[in-house]
């Protein structure tokens, strides 16, 4: 029986190596897993600029969490209900969660931006004065 199944390089050396369709079936198709999405972390001076490339995505489905210098970007994509009606041979964009962080150790808790355009979302952290946070103590 033939199926749809996109080009992929090592499925077919797997299948080549491991010839047994006729035994297995399909054991060694692709699993329809969401990769997570690419981020680029920039160190712009004064501030931090993440950008977080998550095409087809909407606002309402991303989240951007910033706790104890951990940024946390969160995208749970869910399909509408007239997605879900349609009637798919093959469908790769379905729903997923993944989410995605990283540790800026001097990132301000305040003034924090975040803009999303043309499927790249872009989030701006300043960072936090580094003598704001140390106390000089006297010896008595």
């Amino acid at each position: 029986m033939a199926s749809i199944l996109p080009y992929d390089r090592y499925n077919r050396l797997a299948r080549s190596a491991f010839p047994f369709d006729d035994v297995f079936g399909d054991w060694l198709a692709p699993v329809s897993t969401p990769a997570d999405f690419k981020m680029d972390v920039e160190d712009a001076g004064d501030k931090y600029v993440v950008s977080a490339h998550v095409p087809g995505v909407k606002r309402d489905q991303i989240d951007v969490e910033l706790n104890e210098g951990r940024l946390s970007i969160t995208v749970d994509k869910k399909d509408s209900d007239e997605e879900k009606a349609k009637n798919y041979l093959q469908k790769e964009t379905g729903e997923y969660t993944c989410t995605r962080g990283v540790f800026l150790k001097d990132a301000a808790t305040t003034g924090l931006s975040a803009k999303l355009v043309d499927g790249i979302l872009t989030v701006n952290v300043p960072k936090q004065d580094q003598n704001a946070n140390v106390t000089k103590v006297s010896i008595d």
